[in-house]
């Protein structure tokens, strides 16, 4: 009997703040499953750049939806939702407390909250929208979605392909903007007799943009040039399409030019640490805004999992 049953734990924050780290801790401590949350780690292929955990956790702890597909397939949030809830019906069933943790918001989101109604897309309005996209390129793209469909164009991210792409593939399928499925009462989820605490990480800044640097140094220390090198020969040869999500891990681009000779290894690493603490930024803007109700921390360490401990409690009395 598991401690805290039809409990589902979730563990967010921004990248490299060490969410993972404190995941591991609960998994140790209520005999925890540890699932991805996360929109990179979901495939493989570069399992250094994208912080996978390591093979000695994975050995310790079941880890699961880490680098399940390849980088080849997509992964919406819908398709990520239908694996999680499947991994913590089977935690369940074995007495587990799952624990899903990752930064990726609008997954986290979609588990709580569930999805909006969107159809399907025909896959051939699925390869003629991303062909586009591969022709085009992602300012003239962008500025044809805007024109296309201005309400979805103060929505999203548009300096983000995979939001664009999706917006563009809806809007062609279905002739409503997305927005339009956005609007519409959302379905699947979790379900309301599943309990849910939701912790934040948050570390002081400074702090985060120092951890994200050295984090990244540690990366190349363990091979993460190697794997873009092997990565970026999978692209040449037509086994990875160019617009493939994976394509948007933190440091792939800078450290890809690097290795085309198109940047110093110096200004590769400059600019993947700059992005990387500019996209944490973004996160803690978002999980403040979004999972107000959560309970946020500051330091993976024991008074964070004391504080855990006692909000899980109050879920069961």
């Amino acid at each position: 009997m598991p401690v805290f049953p039809k409990t589902v734990l979730i563990v967010a924050g921004p990248t490299a703040g060490g969410k993972s780290a404190l995941a591991l801790a609960c998994a140790r401590k209520w005999n925890g499953t540890v699932i991805n949350a996360d929109s990179m780690q979901v495939y493989d292929g570069l399992p250094v750049l994208t912080a996978h955990p390591s093979v000695e956790e994975k050995q310790e702890i079941p880890h699961k939806l880490y680098g399940v597909l390849d980088a080849a397939e997509q992964c919406t949030a819908a398709r990520w939702c239908d694996m999680a809830l499947t991994e913590i019906a089977a935690a369940h069933q074995h007495g587990r407390l799952p624990i899903v943790t990752g930064g990726t918001g609008f997954y986290m989101k979609a588990l709580t909250e569930g999805l909006s109604p969107v159809p399907d897309v025909p896959e051939d309005v699925r390869a003629q929208v991303r062909n586009d996209f591969s022709v085009m390129g992602t300012e003239a793209f962008a500025e044809k979605l805007a024109k296309a469909d201005p309400a979805i164009a103060s929505r999203i991210d548009m300096r983000n392909p995979q939001r664009m792409i999706r917006a563009m593939e809806v809007l062609k399928a279905t002739g409503k903007s997305l927005g339009y499925w956005q609007d519409k009462e959302k379905q699947g989820g979790l379900g309301d007799d599943i309990r849910v605490v939701t912790v934040v990480l948050l570390p002081e800044r400074a702090h985060l943009y120092a951890r994200c640097d050295k984090r990244f140094s540690w990366m190349l220390e363990h091979g993460a040039l190697d794997e873009v090198k092997d990565f970026s020969a999978r692209i040449a040869a037509g086994k990875v399409p160019e617009d493939a999500p994976l394509l948007q891990a933190l440091g792939f681009a800078e450290l890809r030019d690097y290795l085309a000779g198109k940047l110093t290894r110096e200004d590769a690493e400059e600019l993947s640490c700059r992005k990387t603490r500019q996209y944490a930024k973004r996160q803690m803007t978002w999980m403040r805004n979004q999972l107000g109700d959560a309970l946020f921390v500051d330091a993976p360490d024991a008074a964070a999992v004391e504080k855990i401990a006692n909000r899980l409690q109050e879920t069961v009395k």
